[in-house]
């Protein structure tokens, strides 16, 4: 389907930052603009996914160089 393009460390920053970002939607109910702790969705979903659309538009590439 898509080529990956976000490296190791790259996929696991990505899925720390959207996991505190969702969590601190529930965890703090109070906040006004609550519903932006939502955009977490898009880091954890690339990170979990392994590529990004934005990465692709902009020609980056985290990954390691593939041996042949």
């Amino acid at each position: 389907m898509f080529a990956r393009n976000v490296g190791t460390i790259d996929r696991a920053l990505r899925i720390i930052v959207g996991l505190a970002l969702i969590a601190a939607f529930f965890l703090n109910p109070e906040a006004n603009l609550r519903w932006l702790y939502l955009i977490g969705i898009v880091p954890l979903a690339t990170g979990l996914l392994g590529t990004c659309g934005l990465y692709s538009l902009l020609g980056i590439n985290t990954c390691g160089l593939r041996k042949s």
